[in-house]
This record gives structure tokens, sequence and C-alpha cells, in this order.
């Protein structure tokens, strides 16, 4: 649900998802029934033939997008919920008294004068560009491809570069951390935007939009003839797309996994001096890494032979006031605006600036706003409720294993044994990261900001060779999202997402297994994805299938990934049925087993009838409104192109449409537009 860069987390769940705030959906002011918000429903739209325009239409009829947001949904609206809470924590540490200042260098502190640096935007225009100034003047002292490597291995994780570096647990021996690298370094969301630009409209919009930027961020920095320079690096950028493998290429572990020595990676990608990026990036005492990408390795690596250093300077010049923009003077602010937002994602207003500060605090500090947003936002209750429920998920999850008939006994063995290993985290880490290392100065906007990255790095290469620590939470607390990691074996719920409309301690069952169920479901059911299936109990990348159950497994798969290639969310685009293939199968499975799970908390008795609904129906309706959102078509087409969730509606109804249950709450019938007959609906897990 993806940086995921840090535990090699599966996408989460809800990257895009859709709706409410903790008392009342977006746009509407009506209170909840049994969890329920039915002012939001359509009444002449029938389940049958939409369930997510029979739960949302009216919503989507009425609901404007807000100017700054390209999507409202759930995870919008929750994410804006944990800002407010920790903006009011924030601002009142901020303004304290002299006398009663948080102490100097103490975490309070540090968490005070980051985010009233950020906000402080009269300070950065004075600054000016005085605060990147070193940075460039380094870059610009370059002479050769050498000290470029170095200058790139020095820079690693304050901004993306063609080749990346990242530590966490081998996939292959999970119990130890190593060196990956993987692609990077383009300024467009995909490489589909440079390689499709001129048989696309908008493809060729955005990339007219990108050419403007890179031409104002050159004139900003006084270059003499700015859009020849925004060319040049154009130009730069789409030879390393050229490169790139595709989202799909990348969505598998084992073709990721190419372990060598940095001679054998020398050898394979020469052109390019990997002893000295690697110890320029505090990792030369590492003499092996996995390449991810190892023929974009070898790509790029000729690139920097083939291309003038003059324009890998320049590229890499403009690339770190992209990077930097937001804590530039206004121009760079301003620029950067009409391309990221206004230009990809179809937004006319810019966030306010104390949630970008936020959302730069949350960043550089996480897990100490975290402690604070915990001990005033989340209580034993929830944690203990939740822990049932992941309890309840995983019995059904086991009973559905043991029941599938395109499963060999072995194999199914082999399922419970991982299943049986499973880390839940819920809320917040038993153990709070240490940030005594960070050094904040107040009114340093960008000088923060570099700090935060670079001991964010440094925290990455202390953990080199040495063994995993599987309590390490990848996302804070504040965080509304959900993720399955496969190397940890674990599934991850942070406290913020723990409140309606995902989990309502007050709310009717049928809808919270709807719910906050399918969101467990969903994780669990990652670890048994097309991807995560590739990964044993101990969170090693190993084939526990036998090769039948495999071929089974992938040919069921096969049919959800042509039902999703069939959806059209904008004219001319379809769904990627392969990009999003993991996450379509975890909502499935998800669904599945979160509706088993709720017919086993019945013990046998009949659901309630509420307001004319059966707890069945309920269950759906729970499902399918956690879904609602509307998103802008630029936002939309981005999605399209980079993000393996499907969009909101297809999730909605995508699912349900393969689940017996649904069939039956509803009584579908043929004739009916999510109508599907038993013996073609896709069951997995």
């Amino acid at each position: 649900m993806k940086s995921l860069a840090k535990l090699r987390l599966l996408p989460c769940l809800l990257m895009q998802a859709a709706l409410l705030t903790s008392t009342a959906y977006a746009g509407t002011s009506a209170p909840m029934s049994a969890g329920l918000d039915t002012s939001a429903f359509d009444a002449s739209v029938r389940p049958q033939d939409d369930l997510f325009r029979a739960v949302n239409g009216h919503w989507l009829a009425t609901y404007e997008l807000p100017a700054d947001k390209a999507r409202v949904g759930s995870f919008i609206q929750l994410r804006d919920l944990s800002d407010e809470r920790v903006r009011v924590i924030v601002e009142e540490l901020v303004a304290k008294p002299l006398a009663r200042k948080p102490v100097i260098g103490s975490l309070e502190q540090k968490i005070a004068d980051t985010y009233a640096s950020y906000l402080d935007t009269d300070a950065i225009d004075r600054v000016g560009l005085k605060a990147i100034a070193p940075q460039l003047a380094r870059l610009d002292g370059i002479k050769d491809l050498n000290e470029l490597a170095q200058w790139q291995g020095a820079v690693q994780g304050q901004l993306s570069l063609p080749i990346n570096l990242n530590v966490s647990a081998d996939y292959k021996e999970p119990t130890i951390n190593r060196v990956s690298a993987f692609q990077g370094g383009l300024g467009l969301p995909d490489r589909d935007y440079y390689l499709n630009e001129k048989n696309d409209a908008r493809l060729s919009k955005a990339f007219a939009a990108y050419a403007q930027y890179l031409t104002t961020l050159a004139r900003l920095a006084g270059e003499a003839e700015p859009q020849a320079a925004a060319q040049r690096v154009l130009g730069l950028e789409q030879a390393l797309a050229q490169a790139h493998w595709d989202r799909v290429q990348n969505r598998n572990p084992a073709k990721r996994y190419n372990p060598m020595s940095v001679a054998e990676l020398q050898a394979l990608a020469p052109g390019f001096d990997w002893l000295g990026f690697m110890q320029a990036a505090g990792l030369g005492g590492q003499t092996r890494l996995s390449v991810a990408q190892p023929s974009t390795a070898t790509a790029t690596a000729k690139l920097y032979t083939e291309l003038p250093l003059a324009d890998w300077k320049l590229y890499f010049k403009l690339r770190s006031l992209d990077a930097a923009a937001a804590v530039l003077p206004k121009e760079f602010r301003e620029a950067r605006f009409a391309f990221r937002d206004q230009a990809l994602s179809g937004t006319s207003a810019e966030m306010p600036r104390w949630q970008r500060s936020i959302a730069e605090l949350n960043g550089a500090l996480g897990e100490g706003v975290g402690q604070l947003y915990v001990a005033r936002h989340f209580s034993p209750e929830h944690k203990a409720r939740m822990q049932a429920l992941v309890a309840n998920l995983m019995q059904a999850y086991r009973e559905s294993i043991d029941g599938l008939a395109w499963m060999s006994p072995a194999t199914k063995a082999s399922a419970q044994q991982k299943l049986a290993k499973f880390i839940n985290k819920i809320g917040y880490p038993e153990q709070w990261r240490d940030y005594s290392g960070l050094k904040v100065i107040a009114g340093d906007a960008l000088g923060n900001a570099e700090r935060a990255a670079a001991f964010r790095w440094q925290r990455q290469v202390a953990k080199a060779g040495k063994p995993v620590d599987r309590n390490e939470w990848g996302m804070t607390p504040q965080t509304v999202n959900a993720s399955y990691s496969p190397s940890f074996n674990a599934i991850t719920f942070p406290a913020a997402i723990l409140q309606p409309p995902f989990f309502d301690i007050n709310a009717d069952d049928a809808v919270n297994y709807g719910a906050i169920g399918a969101v467990i479901g969903h994780e669990i059911s990652h670890g048994f994805d097309d991807s995560g299936s590739q990964f044993d109990g101990d969170g090693a990348l190993r084939n526990w299938w036998g090769e039948a159950d495999r071929k089974a497994f992938e040919a069921i798969a096969a049919k959800l990934a042509a039902q999703f290639d069939g959806y059209s969310p904008i004219p001319g685009k379809q769904v990627n049925g392969k990009l999003t293939l993991g996450e379509n199968i975890a909502d499935l499975s998800g669904l599945q087993i979160a509706y088993k799970a709720y017919k086993h908390s019945l013990q046998g008795q009949p659901a309630a009838v509420i307001e004319g609904r059966s707890g069945e129906q309920r269950f759906f309706y729970g499902f399918a409104q956690v879904w609602r959102g509307k998103t802008r078509d630029e936002q939309t087409l981005q999605q399209l192109l980079s993000d393996p969730h499907s969009p909101a509606e297809f999730r909605a109804n995508g699912t349900p449409v393969n689940h017996d249950g649904f069939h039956e709450a509803f009584v579908t019938k043929p004739g009916d537009k999510m109508f599907k007959p038993e013996a073609e609906r896709i069951r997995i897990w």
C-alpha cells in the first residue's frame, strides 16, 4: 500500500482508498447508522447492478473535490484528521513560553523547530539559494565520472538517483541485513510518461509541463540557456527511462534478487565506479549486494560514458533543486506546485503549508511524533479489540486453506506453517526510535531536511551486515495505512487507521467485518498473493509450492488479471490487470476470509435485521463504503501507470462480483449487471 525502500513492504492496502471522518462521511453531516452512512446511498441504483454506486451514489453526485485535493476518500480524510491531531500537539510545543520551552536538544524541541522552520516561508525567502549553494558548489566542482559516482554515494537518501541503495533483510537470508541497488532518477512518475508521450495526448501534456518546469528551474538557477538546458536533461531522462524495467517486471521478487560481489557488478556494468559509490555511501565494508534490475544497471553505467559529464552535472543540479523546491524561495515553490500538483494531479490550489510541514515532520521524526500521538489518540481497548479481530481472521484463513480444492495436502501444510509464523503489529512499535543523534536548527528548513535524510540513511548504513530486527516498523503510528512485509512475514496496522470507517468500536459487527475485517484479510492475503507467496514463513525467498499447485494458482490469478484488464476508469485507458494483480488477489481473498470470520462470529445464529438490511448485506455495504471516493483524471492517469492498486470503484465492485456470499445476500439473477454465474466466479484463498 510504496518510501518502501526501508523494509521492502508490499504495496499497502489503502494508497487510494476513499471515505470519511470519525463521525460522518466527507461532504455530509449525517451520523452513521450501525456504521453505515445511508445518506450517501443512491436508492435509484440496485446493489445487484452497481454496489459501489448503490452505497455511494448520492455522495458521488453531490460532493465536490476541494481545490487542493487530487482525490478524496477514506485514506485522505483520515490522513487529514491525523494531520490535524498532530498539528494540535506540535503547535502546543511551538507556542510554549520561553521559560517552559522544551529543553534544547530534546525530542520536543526538535519536533517544534522542524515544524516551525518548514512553516516559515518568509525566512526561507530571505535565505534564498544560500542554503543549497554548498551542495550545488560540490556538484559544480566535480571533474570526472569517479567523482560523480562518489557524489551520488554521498547524497543517498536525499533524492532519487539513477541507482539507489537500500539496506534491508536479504531475500534468501532474511535474518541478515544486506545492501541492494535499484533503479530510479526519473522526474516524471513512470517510464511510460517518457516512452509513450508522443502517442498519448495526456502523457504529452504532462511531458510538456515537465519540460516547462525544468526550464523554470534552470532559469532560476542562473543557466544561460534554460530551455536548452531543460531539453538536455529531458534527453538524459528519456535514455534512463528506456533502460528501466516496467512496473510489472518489478513485481517479481525472484527477478529482483540478483546477489553479486562489487567486483562482479563492476564487470557487469563498467563505466561507473561502483566501489567509490559504495564507499562514499558509507558501505565500503560491504563486499556484496543484490542488484534489482541488472540490465538497467548495465545500461545506466554505459550512459555515464556516452553522455557528456556536463549533462550529468546539469541533470543532478535540476534534480537537486526539484527535491529541495519546497524549502527554496517562492518562485521555486510555485514552479513545483504548477508541475507536481496542477499538471500531474489536477489540483488548482496548494495543500496548506502547515499540512506539508506535518508531512516533513513525520518524515524526519515520525516515531517521535508517534509517541505523542499515541498517548492522546490510541487506547488499550482499541488494540485489544484489533488483536481479537486479527485472531478471528487468522482462524478463518486456516480453515480456508484446509478447504482449498486446487491445492495439494503437502502445499497446504506449508501454507499453514507460514500462516502460523505471521507477526502482527498493531497500533505502535514496542521500541521507539532514538532521535538523539539528529541535529535540528531553528530556522534552517533546508538544512533540517538534509540532516534528517542523512540521519535516516546512516541508520540504514548501521544495519548493513547485522541481524534483522523483526520488531522494526516501516510506518509511523499516525500513518493511515496498513501493510504486509514478506521478509518479516508481518502485517502492520498503525493506530491512525483503527477508527471509522475502517474500525468503529461502537458499530455493528457486520460493518466492522466488512471494513476492518477485509483490511486485515487483505494484508494477510498479501502473504499468499502472486509475489508474497514466493516467500516462506521465515521471510525467505523459497519455493514451498508443489509444481501443480503453483500452476493451478497462476491459472486462477490469470483470470482475475483478465477481469481487471476490462475496466476503463477514464476514456482510452484500462486498468493493468498484471500490475494490480497482487492487490486484487488481496482484496478478493481478504473479503472472502472476512466474510467467513463474520459468519463464525454469529455462532450459528442469524444476524439481526437492521433497517431492513440483513447482516450479510450490511457486511458488503460496509466494504463498499470504504471505497467511496473521487479522483481527478490527471491523478487517475498517474495511478493507472504507476500504482499497483486498482481505482476504488473497481475494488468495490470487482471484488464482490466473485463472492458467493454477495450473490446470496442480494439474490442476484441473470440480467443483473453484477451477476456472475457461479461456475465463473474466481475463488483463490
